[in-house]
C-alpha cells in the first residue's frame, strides 16, 4: 500500500500563487510516476500534470505555462507550483501515484481562487 498526503491548498486571489506538496510513504518502491488531478464541483476529475521518476513531465494545456510539476525522489515528494492562478483553477486537487498495475490517490486538498 502507498499513502499519499497532500498539503498546501488554500484561498488565493486571482493572479496569485500556491505550491502543493504530496508526500508518498509505505510501499513506494516501484512508483514510476506521480501527478496531480483536480475536480471542480459538478465536473469530472481531470488531469493536471504528471512527472516520472526520471523527470519527464506532461502538463495539461489549460495550465501549461502557469503550473510546474517537480519531484524530489529523496523525499518521495511531488510538488505542483501554481502561478497566475485563475478562478477556473478552483477545485479539489488530488495527488496520484502510479505503481503498476495500481493507482493510488491522496485525500485531496482544496484550492480556491477568488477575490
Amino acid at each position: 500500500q502507498v499513502q499519499l498526503v497532500e498539503s498546501g491548498g488554500g484561498l488565493v486571489q486571482p493572479g496569485g500563487s500556491l505550491r502543493l506538496s504530496c508526500a508518498a510513504s509505505g510501499s513506494i518502491f516501484g512508483i514510476t510516476a506521480m501527478g496531480w488531478y483536480r475536480q471542480a464541483p459538478g465536473n469530472e476529475r481531470e488531469f493536471v500534470a504528471r512527472i516520472t521518476r526520471l523527470g519527464s513531465t506532461n502538463i495539461a494545456g489549460s495550465v501549461k505555462g502557469r503550473f510546474t510539476i517537480s519531484i524530489d525522489n529523496a523525499k518521495n515528494t511531488v510538488y505542483l507550483q501554481m502561478d497566475s492562478l485563475k478562478p477556473e483553477d478552483t477545485a479539489v486537487y488530488y495527488c496520484n501515484a502510479h505503481l503498476p498495475p495500481a493507482e493510488y490517490w491522496g485525500q485531496g486538498t482544496q484550492v480556491t481562487v477568488s477575490s
